[in-house]
């Protein structure tokens, strides 16, 4: 008999859409969190899988290329407020920032606009609000375009505000992409920190095209079951905001359409070592 141990890791084509079966799942005591995130916690850019952090960089800023987009930001509210580290389900939740979703059991209002927690102030620092905002986002890195869909989950303070020196919050990145009849998915975006922010906080900016020999690739990424993932709010995990503590800003007027300053098929900067600078846990 041979004492060889079989490397699981290779048996990419006996998974079924990446979900494990019914006896399987339940025998091994539970749903599996195996998705792989990017998370910028502490003003550090964070790889994590399976629920643990596995990689940082150092760096201030990095390049992406988004797949994937919630077509709308989403809202979790938690009445004892949430601490890191503590599995707490929220008492409401909206996938589209609008109204509870259908499953929340007593929703504090019938939609988002007129909820009291969900109005700037209410939360206990008197600045942000009680309900967070986030913006759901998969990516992957321009350098391995067929590699990991990475989870992207955005703040209110990265999805939303004002351009500052040609670097925008996501929304209106994504509506300055748009003005210029630009898909997402067809751009490297650098996303940086935002260092005059006392809490984290990243703009984003394109700096390149992708290249066209990546472009089915990144189709067939944003189709696949890690990319819906990633987008989907999902309370049964306990998915929470990346910045709990982080003050929100208000959404701001449509951009004004105007030139780029810079064109989009500018030459991407150079990227080829982004995943050996993941430090190793």
């Amino acid at each position: 008999m041979s004492n060889e141990l079989l490397d699981l890791s290779a048996l990419g084509a006996l998974t079924v859409a990446g979900e494990l079966d019914e006896d399987t799942l339940a025998v091994a005591g539970g749903k599996r969190d195996g998705n792989k995130r990017i998370s910028i916690k502490g003003g550090v850019f964070r790889k994590y899988a399976g629920g643990k952090e596995i990689g940082a960089i150092e760096d201030r800023h990095m390049n992406v290329i988004f797949v994937k987009m919630a077509h709308k930001a989403s809202r979790m509210f938690y009445d004892k407020g949430y601490k890191e580290g503590e599995k707490v389900s929220p008492a409401c939740w909206s996938s589209d920032s609008e109204a509870p979703d259908a499953d929340v059991k007593n929703p504090i209002a019938s939609s988002c606009l007129n909820c009291p927690n969900s109005a700037k102030g209410s939360s206990d620092n008197g600045t942000s609000a009680k309900c967070r905002l986030s913006w759901r986002t998969a990516v992957v890195l321009p350098n391995d375009p067929a590699g990991d869909v990475m989870q992207l989950v955005l703040p209110a303070t990265s999805s939303f505000g004002k351009e500052d020196n040609g670097r925008w919050p996501f929304r209106p990145y994504i509506q300055h992409l748009a003005s210029h009849n630009v898909s997402a998915g067809r751009v490297v975006t650098k996303m940086a920190f935002d260092t005059k922010s006392p809490t984290p906080k990243v703009l984003f900016s394109p700096v390149g095209a992708v290249p066209e020999d990546d472009l089915d690739i990144i189709a067939r990424q944003s189709k696949s079951v890690e990319a819906e993932k990633a987008i989907k709010l999902n309370v049964y995990q306990m998915d929470a905001p990346e910045v709990a503590t982080s003050p929100e800003v208000d959404e701001t007027p449509e951009p004004v359409k105007r030139e780029s300053k810079a064109p989009v098929g500018e030459k991407a900067s150079d990227i080829s070592d982004t995943i050996k600078k993941w430090s190793k846990k």
